[in-house]
């Protein structure tokens, strides 16, 4: 892909559900210096940029815009004449009511190169997600796709055909005016129609009538922008057709508080089973400076413990940054669980032992007979981790050497999210995978003066130890696993949703 400086991507990012964004989309995210990004973009995919990106909203609602089009505009000519690299993230497609014409007519005008990467149309997509197909052999040989609002004029524009279905975007606050102008020009009140709302995202909600009732309808449930109006014999298809609310976490937002770039796997798995993640990290990880480990002791262990993944990612850089062979760990290694594990096994390192629960206790209880008195242990682990380990191991005569490597500390940069984001949005599950995540979560609460859970969020911890700390902080913890993993704590989350 083309780097060149002073190069702006205008990124269709599908209409909501992050996995629906295009392969190339992903490419250009990850590679942007700087991401301009609306409210239809979701956050999740803000994971995907760089750590050193410098990312803008300029998210535009019905009744407020933080940044007006002209504004976005200048914003991206100003950041390609700073030769940077820019991903406007647009929700939708670029070129589908999406203004992308707009900013691509300012970059031209002002000399600066750009590419356009098509997105999935919430044309599409939203009813496809609310179980409705927009052509079909029996009902619709066509489809229309109208803007709701047009500028400069009061009056949309009108579809009408036996054989088409029409799809309005954007449509919401005209529906009056949309329905009316449908009935003027000859259109039967009887005709199917939706209203998806929020389509593709965990709040869609969809409201089956007529166009006759559809308004009165939409208006009873409660619907909002962004909408989307679909009229058509093929809305009829939904009762058989529709899918998405059968998924077992359709309609959950679940807050990952997991530092950066370790909350993908558990947020494409909540996407998997039709739920909405959140990714606000609480902590982030930093080395432990001045290490003054002394490397030529390294073949002398009998046994290496490791207490998480982490542990053995910033073990291994140390040897790595150090120019340590790893065949100078002779001693056999131990891992608190399998994610531990499978990091270790990943480097050719084979686990030794791993306990059945995956708490400290329990692996000191099975190595209780597998490390004599006298044996030299070294424990690789977080600054101010708990010492039950390593006390009891010495209690029965083990040398252990405890090796701080890395410390937990808040994830400042998550503050002028969260309070936005726990306004905007409600949380239906709040999970965390470490004590440190929920002291850090609570802290950065504080800071803003915000409650750490909104009205009717569900805690749900990874594993007992964890647990414990949420109730110390003043949270409950109304799920914990069984299984003291990141799967286990997703399925405890989902039994209890589906409960």
């Amino acid at each position: 892909m083309n780097k060149q400086k002073g190069m702006v991507y205008l990124v269709g990012a599908g209409p909501g559900d992050p996995s629906l964004i295009t392969l190339k989309g992903l490419w250009c995210l990850e590679q942007a210096d700087v991401v301009v990004f609306d409210r239809l973009a979701c956050e999740y995919l803000l994971t995907y940029s760089c750590p050193q990106a410098e990312l803008i909203y300029v998210g535009k609602a019905s009744s407020r815009h933080t940044l007006k089009q002209d504004e976005i505009n200048s914003l991206l000519v100003q950041k390609a004449g700073e030769g940077k690299v820019v991903c406007r993230l647009k929700g939708g497609d670029p070129f589908v009511f999406g203004r992308g014409g707009e900013e691509a007519a300012c970059l031209a005008e002002n000399g600066f190169p750009f590419e356009i990467v098509p997105g999935v149309t919430s044309a599409v997509a939203v009813p496809a997600y609310a179980g409705i197909p927009v052509t079909h052999r029996d009902y619709a040989s066509a489809f229309s796709v109208i803007t709701g609002h047009r500028r400069g004029s009061t009056a949309p524009l009108q579809a009408k055909d036996g054989e088409a279905t029409a799809v309005y975007l954007m449509g919401y606050e005209n529906l009056d005016l949309i329905i009316n102008s449908y009935l003027d020009e000859g259109g039967d009140e009887e005709t199917p129609a939706a209203i998806i709302s929020w389509g593709t995202r965990a709040d869609q909600q969809t409201v089956e009538g007529t166009v006759g009732n559809i308004q009165s309808l939409s208006q009873q449930a409660g619907c909002g922008p962004p909408a989307v109006l679909v009229i058509g014999s093929v809305v009829n298809l939904r009762e058989k057709l529709l899918w998405r609310e059968k998924q077992p976490l359709f309609g959950k937002r679940i807050l990952i508080t997991r530092p950066r770039g370790q909350e993908r796997e558990m947020a494409r798995e909540i996407i998997m089973q039709g739920g909405e993640p959140l990714c606000l990290p609480a902590i982030e990880l930093e080395a432990v400076a001045g290490c003054d480990f002394e490397f030529a002791q390294l073949p002398r262990y009998d046994w290496v413990i490791f207490t998480s993944a982490n542990g053995v990612s910033f073990f291994l850089e140390l040897l790595r940054a150090n120019k340590i062979d790893l065949r100078r760990l002779t001693g056999k290694p131990a891992a608190i669980g399998p994610a531990t594990a499978a990091f270790l096994q990943k480097y050719g390192l084979q686990v030794a032992f791993m306990p059945e629960r995956y708490v400290a206790e329990a692996l000191l209880e099975g190595l209780k007979g597998l490390i004599p008195g006298g044996a030299k242990v070294l424990i690789p682990r977080a600054e101010g981790a708990r010492d039950v380990l390593p006390e009891g191991l010495a209690a029965r005569g083990v040398a252990v050497d405890i090796l701080p490597l890395y410390r937990a500390v808040p994830a400042l940069k998550s503050r002028e999210w969260l309070s936005a984001l726990l306004k905007d949005a409600a949380v239906d599950y709040l999970t965390f995978t470490s004590s440190s995540a929920v002291r850090s979560y609570v802290s950065l609460c504080a800071g803003e003066g915000i409650s750490p859970l909104t009205d009717g969020g569900r805690v749900a911890c990874i594993g007992p130890v964890t647990a414990e700390t949420a109730r110390r902080q003043g949270l409950p913890a109304d799920v914990v696993a069984q299984e003291y993993t990141a799967d286990g704590l997703l399925k405890a989350i989902i039994a209890d949703a589906m409960r």
